[in-house]
């Protein structure tokens, strides 16, 4: 397979014909890289898109809770994305812990970022009495933007590419060190857990009454992406510290095994929402939702 891709690159597209840098702005002293705009970007839309949520009737919390749980939600991603990127993929991190500081340097895990937002709406909605569940459903609805984003920024930085391929949207991405073609595995995940699960989630929050049933907004969010993600390792390369490992087996990649807890986590939620359906009284007032 690989010599097929060899030989078809020459008619593929070259990542370094694309002209993109990592860096969005450089002043010599100072380098802001796209994949940082990404995580920005993800955050204030998704904020944005939070409040919008929160101005309809049923609200599980007002406006000032919103802010609050953007400031905790953005330490839970940075610091659950950073330790679950140790644990999960280079626990030698831990022999030199200075070095779990240097995010500059990449390596952050999705899965790690999830627990690490979760138990910050989880401290916010105890603080404040609020209903974890349906906090959690709002908070689910506004995530993609921030995966569309960040799979956006790994493309643009020429990582975490695909396996070797032949097919014509093949791309030769020159940080392999080899002239063959492969899928643009960041592109698929942008377009499956970004783009088509914010399609999803938005159908469900404004069409049906998904909202006023707890649990089933985030229960769809994280079989969606447990699904995407596995489907789309597939096509993805394996991590190198894998190689000769269990973990660069297809269908068991480390990214699969840790969707598998989502799936299922998803899949009960979605099934048990409809009797946790409940009278919303709406936090700005206003008539109550049965």
């Amino acid at each position: 397979m690989i010599l097929t891709a060899a030989a078809a690159a020459a008619t593929h597209l070259k990542f370094s014909e694309l002209g993109l840098d990592p860096v969005a702005l450089d002043l010599g002293f100072f380098q802001l890289k796209w994949y940082s705009l990404a995580y920005i970007a993800g955050i204030l839309i998704g904020w944005w898109y939070l409040l919008k949520l929160l101005a309809q009737p049923g609200a599980p919390m007002a406006r000032r809770h919103a802010d609050d749980m953007v400031f905790y939600a953005t330490i839970g991603i940075i610091l659950g994305g950073r330790l679950g990127y140790a644990i999960f993929y280079q626990p030698g991190l831990f022999l030199e812990p200075l070095s779990l500081l240097r995010l500059w340097e990449g390596g952050m895990s999705f899965h790690g970022g999830v627990i690490g937002t979760s138990l910050g709406i989880l401290w916010l909605c105890r603080k404040e009495k609020l209903n974890w569940l349906r906090v959690h459903d709002y908070v689910a609805c506004c995530v993609p933007f921030g995966l569309f984003f960040g799979r956006l920024a790994n493309f643009v930085n020429g990582e975490l590419w695909g396996h070797p391929t032949n097919v014509a949207w093949g791309i030769v991405f020159d940080r392999t060190g080899e002239d063959v073609a492969r899928h643009p595995s960041q592109l698929y995940e942008a377009g499956l857990e970004g783009l088509l699960l914010f399609a999803v989630l938005w159908f469900l929050f404004w069409k049906t009454d998904a909202r006023y049933q707890p649990g089933k907004l985030v229960g769809t969010f994280i079989l969606g992406y447990g699904l995407s993600r596995y489907f789309v390792e597939f096509f993805r390369e394996y991590d190198a510290q894998f190689q000769g490992t269990i973990f660069a087996t297809p269908g068991l990649h480390m990214g699969q095994l840790l969707t598998i807890p989502m799936i299922l986590g998803g899949i009960y939620l979605i099934a048990t929402a409809k009797r946790r359906r409940e009278r919303v009284e709406p936090f700005a007032g206003g008539p109550s939702i049965a």
